[in-house]
């Protein structure tokens, strides 16, 4: 389906006259972005779709047969942003709440879906448990992307799900930054406030395009790609990341707490 549609979408800009180039400065897109759509390996977010429409007089049809645009099991919001994940070869997030979703355990994966509101039926609340967990296959390749996590102390602290769960979580991290496979930061409660403790941010950087930053609230997430507002959310990131425990007192950190939720 995503193959057809980037096909559909290649005769469409060629039909216009435009080079790759020239439609993605008219969505407001990056001229990857556009390749990668073309060639099935990406499809775009639904803003994404109607900016295209409006770029090739196409109506509504971009929009209207977005591959997954019925039955994606993420948000509509997150899903470019969950593609980008799959080909960066640098991710660094922060977190205010919940560990990263590629960074879950199956357990704490359903315990975060579990409180959506409204809630979601068993069988929607397990399609997106599989989801999360495939998202984590980006760890198998022990060498890219490299992943950092900057975790507010908060992350650490607030029970989710059974004390087991937390353990097991806790636990889960110490082990992939033990293994060298992720750095773990965390930012303790007496730093106080920092610029960037509001939303979850996901930084991402490429072989072949321009590092791009993904922010997300409640019921609400967006992706950046303008250069100027990218680095800054780099700069935000980098200055909260100066203030936090070394990697080493953040293991122990972690340790501590998840012997703290063995014992409760």
């Amino acid at each position: 389906m995503a193959s057809t549609y980037g096909e559909w979408l290649k005769e469409r800009r060629e039909a216009a006259g435009l080079t790759q180039q020239q439609l993605a400065d008219l969505a407001l897109m990056t001229r990857s972005h556009i390749a990668h759509i073309e060639a099935g390996r990406r499809f775009p977010s639904e803003e994404d779709a109607r900016r295209l429409d409006m770029a090739l007089n196409t109506g509504n049809v971009l929009a209207t047969f977005r591959p997954g645009r019925d039955d994606s099991p993420v948000e509509d919001y997150f899903e470019a942003a969950r593609q980008l994940e799959q080909e960066a070869t640098i991710i660094r997030e922060f977190a205010p709440t919940f560990v990263p979703g590629v960074l879950q355990t199956e357990r704490y994966a359903r315990a975060v879906l579990g409180v959506a509101y409204p809630p979601d039926s068993e069988e929607e609340r397990d399609k997106k448990v599989v989801t999360r967990l495939e998202r984590s296959k980006i760890l198998a390749n022990p060498v890219t992307p490299v992943v950092w996590t900057l975790l507010d102390e908060a992350v650490l602290r607030r029970p989710l799900g059974s004390a087991e769960v937390m353990a097991e979580q806790l636990m889960h991290l110490v082990t992939l930054a033990e293994n060298e496979r992720v750095r773990v930061h965390v930012m303790p409660y007496n730093v106080g406030a920092y610029q960037i403790l509001n939303s979850m941010l996901t930084l991402m950087w490429f072989e072949d395009q321009p590092p791009v930053a993904y922010s997300e609230g409640i019921q609400f997430g967006r992706l950046h790609e303008a250069p100027a507002i990218v680095e800054r959310l780099q700069s935000a990131y980098h200055l909260a990341l100066s203030d936090a425990l070394p990697l080493r007192e953040s293991l122990a950190l972690l340790k501590a707490t998840a012997k703290d939720f063995d014992h409760a």
